[in-house]
Order: structure tokens, then sequence, then C-alpha cells
């Protein structure tokens, strides 16, 4: 449960058994506090679920609609269109939280809300349309075979679009392609396309990451717009990053909470498991070397995520601009968040021994969940290059940061 710490103005949640420091109020709105109240809640209910939502491949309705009516798919929206458009720092310490307990609802958590975003660069009228209605959430895809024509009032789009996070209840969808020089994003309701079931993965199957196609399918010029030439509407720093930053920050939150989890568990189990012929595990010296390591690669990652996402914050909430070194530095501790995140939940499985191979045991689960995170875009080797050519006065190359 939240409750406030010992330095006023600090709000302490409670989320892996142990007390863990929220931002301060100075950097906090009301909007976020509204959200993180009922936090403790909320993850125990993901926690409750975790199971059932990896082996039917969604989160259940009755849980979308209570985090829904939390406020929780709208953290990053504008508070112009309704929604709350919270603090980084409180956005990244929600995202841990709720994929400590189940690492594919942490993961469509982010990718639901950083899609949010996009109400800054839409049409105002736009933005209004779409959240509209409370339970408003996106979900998008990378292109494949994409053909977008010009008809009269619009567009009429043709193909496939792959690893939608969140298709399974989200309300409306993203669809982006080439159309002559530029890229168009176009927003439809989700009952607009053919929805394919090709998410059949071992980790983050509870994502229920679809494929969406359309065939010649209508849509309205007034739903459509071209972010490179589109101006900010609103003037919030959170509308100064980029997606591909917030994406990165907050899938690496998403490691880490599942890092986290992964790691008590080992604890736990090295409390009460005592291998055949031999001691206790909590007694074993291997065993403590290994929690010791783990311990130390999941503080310092952490502690290095919040330190480049605090810096770039308040950069841009004094600066009104985006630095590129506060860029790099997101991006560099983003990558490592992941790569480092998995080590940790590496480390547990093998405490945990042959405990950790049967399916229903949530180090299997939280096993594989981190693996597939690192084979996403935000977790790529590459940009290790990226921050190097920028540390050695390079210009950075990569495309993510």
């Amino acid at each position: 449960m939240a409750q406030k710490g010992p330095n006023s103005g600090t709000l302490w949640l409670n989320v892996f058994g142990e007390t863990t420091i929220m931002p301060a109020e100075s950097t906090r709105s009301k909007q976020s506090n509204i959200a993180v109240d009922g936090l403790a809640d909320i993850v125990a209910r993901v926690a409750d679920a975790s199971y059932s939502i990896n082996e039917s491949r969604q989160i259940p309705r009755e849980l979308v609609d209570c985090m829904t009516s939390q406020g929780l798919f709208r953290l990053l929206v504008p508070r112009s269109v309704g929604g709350n458009e919270i603090d980084l720092l409180d956005y990244l310490a929600i995202t841990q939280a709720i994929s400590s307990a189940d690492g594919s609802t942490g993961w469509c958590f982010n990718q639901n809300n950083v899609l949010g975003t996009m109400a800054s660069l839409m049409s105002e009228s736009l933005a209004k349309e779409v959240w509209a209605s409370s339970d408003t959430i996106l979900s998008n895809g990378p292109p494949q075979h994409v053909l977008i024509e010009s008809v009269k009032g619009g567009y009429s789009i043709t193909g496939r679009w792959n690893f939608s996070s969140g298709s399974r209840h989200s309300t409306w969808v993203v669809a982006i392609g080439r159309y002559g020089d530029q890229t168009l994003s176009l927003i439809m309701p989700h009952t607009d396309v053919e929805w394919i079931d090709s998410w059949q993965v071992g980790g983050l199957r509870g994502t229920g990451s679809f494929s969406f196609e359309a065939n010649a399918l209508f849509v309205p010029a007034q739903r459509t717009w071209v972010e490179s030439k589109a101006v900010r509407r609103e003037k919030g720093p959170l509308y100064l990053i980029n997606r591909r930053l917030l994406f990165g920050a907050g899938f690496a939150s998403v490691a880490l909470g599942v890092a986290r989890s992964a790691l008590d568990e080992a604890i736990n189990t090295s409390l009460a498991k005592t291998p055949q012929e031999q001691a206790l595990l909590r007694d074993q010296v291997q065993t403590q070397r290994d929690i010791g390591n783990a311990e130390a690669l999941w503080g310092s990652s952490n502690a290095y995520l919040q330190e480049k996402s605090r810096t770039l914050w308040e950069h841009v909430c004094a600066d009104d601009e985006l630095r590129m070194a506060d860029r790099i530095g997101l991006r560099l501790a983003s990558t490592w968040a992941i790569r480092k995140a998995v080590e940790v939940v590496d480390i547990a499985y093998s405490v945990c021994g042959a405990t950790s191979i049967f399916e229903n045991h949530p180090i299997q689960r939280k096993f594989q969940d981190a693996h597939a995170i690192t084979q996403q875009l935000q977790g790529r080797f590459e940009h290790y290059e990226t921050a190097g050519q920028f540390y050695l006065g390079l210009e950075p190359q990569g495309s993510a940061h």
C-alpha cells in the first residue's frame, strides 16, 4: 500500500515486499497521485492473474476494465484531451511496479501508454475524437507490404502490420506506411481491420501481439497525419521526448520489474528448498555468491536508468528542449538495463534449479519474458555503437535515439 515517507512530500510504495521510493512531490502532478494511490491493489490483481494471462495470451477483460477505470492507459495522454500527462519518473516507476507482477501486462501497459503521446501530433479534433471515450486504448504494429492510395475524402490502405501488442484489448489501431516520399500515420477503430492470430510464442505470450490486415480500407483524411510535418500542439515537457526514447525507458522498466520479481522468487526459494543430499540453498556458498551478484546487477542498472531519466526530465522541464547528451544517456541506460536484467533473471533461474523448468512456475515465465524483451528493438547491442559514436565526438548514426 502507499504511504507517506519520513521526508515531507515523498510517496513510498510497497510493491516488491520492500519499500520503494517514488519521486518527490515537487516533480509530481495531481494526476499522477491519482494513479499511484490505487497501484498496490492493481499490482496485486495483475500478480493473481499472471498465470491465466500467460495461458490465454491476453489480459483478462475485468483487469483491463479495472486498469482503465484508474486511468492507467491514459497516463501519457495530454490533459487537454482528458489524459493524465504524468511526469516521466512517475511513469517509469509505475511501469516497473506493474511489470514486477506480470511482464506481459507491463509490456502492454508501456506500449499502449506511449502511443498515447501521439495525441500531441494529431489535429486537436482527431485527438478529442479518439480519446472521447474513457476506455480508449491504442495499439499499432510495424508495416509489411503496405499500399496507400489517395481517394476522394481520404486514403485506401492495403497491407499487413505485425506485433500489435495489446491488440486484444485495444479500441483503436494505428497503422503507418509510405505514401510518396513521406510516412503517413492512420488511425482507425479496432473493428475496421482483420486480426490474425500470429502470436505463437514462448515469452511475453500475454501481450497478444497479433497481426492485422486491411484490404482497400477507406480511412478519412481527418484520421491521418504526417509526423515529420506535424506541429507539436502540446507544450508540456513530456512531448519533447520522442517515442523511441519513451519506449526504450519504458521497456527497460519492464525488464527491471521482471528481473526484480525473479530475483525475489529465487531468494524465497533459497529460504525453503533443500536439494537432494545437499544443504538448504540459503546456506550454500554458491547461492550466496549468486544472490549477491544479482542484487548488484539489478541495483546498479536500476540506479543508472533512474539517474539518466531524472537528468533528462530535469533538463526538458527547465530548458524546453531535448539535449542530445540526454537522449544518448537515456538510450544507453535503457539498453544497459534490459541486458543486465536478463542476466539477473538467468541467475535466478539457475539458483532455483530444476524447479525453474516447469511451465507453471513463475521463474519459467519470467525467464521467457526477459529473453523476449531482449529481442525487441530497444534491447539491441547496436545502441552501444550509437552511444560510442557520440562520446567519441562522431555524429550518432543509430535511428533509435
